[in-house]
């Protein structure tokens, strides 16, 4: 059975920490800026091929960019 889970992102920081806004994120990944939002609110999980252009885009390894966490079910393994 496939658990569920929850992906976090630290896109907001990073793109601070470039003085990027919403829009030259979007633009340089050829998505739209409404994505960009919905992605660091956490509301859109992109797909695996936007998360690896992502971190590749700040030239981070992807697991400094999002973060996986399980949910936990009250069973153990």
């Amino acid at each position: 059975m496939m658990r569920k889970g929850n992906l976090t992102n630290r896109l907001t920081v990073l793109r601070a920490e470039k003085r990027w806004s919403q829009k030259e994120v979007a633009d340089r990944l050829g998505i739209s800026r409404q994505t960009v939002i919905s992605i660091e609110a956490n509301r859109y999980s992109p797909s695996l091929i936007l998360a690896f252009q992502i971190a590749q885009l700040f030239d981070k390894d992807i697991n400094e960019v999002f973060q996986y966490s399980p949910e936990r079910d009250g069973f153990s393994d």
